[in-house]
């Protein structure tokens, strides 16, 4: 990369799109570069920089709605929200640490270019359904916009859910408007201990069809659970199976009592208070176990398959590949850690997911790695041709992150 352009405004930002379609400079598109490892490794001549593209513009409490720009720091935006008692309710990962970078670096419009999503998702969803509305520059040099400041708006195609997820492939952000939900007033976790993967899944399954509102199912098996917060509960090491519930405090513990005789077949429970229950699924949220001292990383895949298949692919991937891995969104989120490879273990890996379905994702591997194996799930033929027609419309002389996701897309 050659010269890094910044525009400092909306205007700007047309500006360099339209320069750059009109003379097919490929851009490489980025905030604060704490997700740049993640996704294929690609050249570009310049780089576009939204990080002064930043400051939150609206915050409406009462009407439960934001609106920041892209490069507006995600830590900003939760300060604020605090302050007013409420949260991103999709409980945004930091992968900055994952990644080999720092903590708290990441942007807004970074979490919404890679859907990143936490625990919370099987309760509030991801990243892409609490994205309102949005305004963008596509790779034609054209500036659009798409939804509003409410949930309930006719508009068109839901173009803000097509770009959550398209890690700059599709267009440029210039505002992001989402939703905000009220933080809950306390929050604790039920623990669960020594049980094997497809008992924890069976145990996790009934807590979340229970009707105690769980707020996060995650299972570490002992390896992994020793690295958190939970193993101070356990003078051996274990593994853990973890259960949240949040709410009003009179509420939460009447439903930690009612989720502890629910699952009293399962064992004996413990329970974290609330700041052990917030170090805990920071920890689950951004796969800390698997951070590793510099020097020592080793291959890191999200797996996403159906909750009941978990433990058999988590148990083929150890066989096949010496991997560590541990469940959350209740089995249906797998983060796996293989030994290095020349691969990066993509072929055990998706062999290992082949007979239930779902998609693999290389998350951390060296950048060699990355360019030589699929770091996203391989398409079928007819998705892989929607996809390119899709890019041919926003970005048809490829000049936004070319290749990022795919090869040649």
């Amino acid at each position: 990369m050659t010269d890094v352009l910044k525009p400092e405004t909306a205007e700007q930002a047309l500006d360099v799109l339209r320069w750059a379609a009109a003379e097919e400079v490929p851009l490489e598109v980025l905030g604060a570069g704490s997700k740049r490892a993640f996704g294929r490794p690609f050249q570009a001549t310049h780089g576009l920089d939204t990080s002064a593209l930043a400051g939150i513009t609206l915050h409406e409490p009462e009407e439960l709605v934001m609106s920041a720009g892209p490069g507006t720091r995600l830590a900003e935006i939760e300060a604020t929200l605090a302050e007013a008692n409420q949260q991103l309710a999709f409980e945004p990962a930091d992968l900055g640490p994952l990644l080999g970078g720092t903590g708290g670096a990441g942007t807004i419009g970074g979490v919404f270019s890679c859907n990143l999503t936490g625990p919370r998702r099987i309760k509030a969803g991801a990243a892409r359904d609490h994205l309102l509305g949005l305004q963008a520059v596509s790779g034609r040099g054209e500036a659009f916009k798409s939804g509003g400041r409410v949930v309930k708006n006719v508009t068109g195609y839901d173009v803000a859910k097509l770009m959550t997820g398209a890690f700059g492939t599709l267009g440029v952000f210039t505002q992001l408007t989402f939703k905000v939900l009220p933080a809950p007033e306390t929050v604790r976790t039920l623990l669960l201990f020594g049980l094997d993967d497809a008992t924890a899944v069976k145990a996790l399954t009934a807590a979340l069809q229970s009707p105690f509102e769980v707020s996060g199912a995650a299972h570490l098996p002992a390896p992994v659970a020793a690295r958190t917060v939970a193993a101070a509960d356990t003078e051996d090491a274990m593994a853990v199976t973890a259960l949240r519930l949040e709410g009003f405090a009179r509420s939460v513990a009447a439903r930690v009592e009612g989720l502890a005789t629910a699952l009293a077949s399962f064992g004996a429970t413990q329970s974290l208070d609330a700041d052990a229950t917030e170090t805990f699924w920071k920890q689950v949220r951004d796969v800390a176990p698997f951070v590793g001292a510099a020097g020592e990383e080793r291959d890191v895949w999200k797996l996403s398959v159906p909750p009941m298949a978990g433990p058999a692919v988590a148990s083929r991937l150890s066989a096949s590949a010496g991997a560590e891995h541990y469940f959350d969104w209740g089995g249906g989120l797998i983060w796996a850690a293989l030994p290095a490879s020349a691969d990066g273990g993509a072929a055990k890996t998706r062999a290992a997911i082949a007979e239930c379905g779902g998609h693999a994702t290389l998350t951390r591997a060296p950048e060699a790695v990355r360019a030589a194996v699929d770091v996203f799930q391989p398409q079928p033929a007819a998705l892989a041709a929607l996809t390119a027609r899709v890019k041919d419309s926003f970005d048809p002389k490829r000049i936004l992150n070319p290749g990022r996701m795919y090869a040649g897309v």
